[in-house]
């Protein structure tokens, strides 16, 4: 058995939760167990906000080991939690598979085409006859 092994509190597929923090298998991005209740200004939670910025993070497996930290850790949770996650991973997705359940904001928010930006937009004339013009 080795050290990581022994020292680990929690794991799943992507995730180990240590004690002093949690460290993604494949990349090896650790965040200290200090650091890990970090709330930005407005009062969300600082890493779910990140790691929704990182397209190799799978969201729930991320919300996951998170939790599971927080518990062991004895951090306490608040509603701001799940606003973050909210904020940061977007809506469900229905149709994707159970771990890739998330869709990131930025992903879902894409700006319109702006069609003949240049020509001014002219009103109907019965618009403008029930404003009294």
């Amino acid at each position: 058995m080795s050290d990581v092994a022994v020292a680990e509190l929690f794991g799943n597929d992507d995730w180990s939760v240590q004690p002093d923090g949690i460290e993604h298998r494949d990349t090896g991005y650790f965040i200290a167990r200090d650091v890990l209740a970090a709330r930005r200004a407005e009062g969300l939670w600082d890493w779910p906000l990140q790691m929704a910025e990182k397209r190799w993070c799978r969201p729930s497996l991320f919300r996951e080991a998170f939790l599971a930290a927080l518990e062991r850790f004895g951090i306490a949770r608040d509603a701001e939690l799940i606003r973050s996650f909210a904020l940061g991973y977007g809506i469900r997705a229905v149709v994707a598979p159970a771990a890739d359940t998330f869709v990131t904001l930025a992903d879902m928010l894409q700006p319109r085409e702006v069609v003949d930006a240049g020509r001014a937009f002219a009103r109907p004339a019965r618009t403008l006859v029930a404003a009294g013009a």
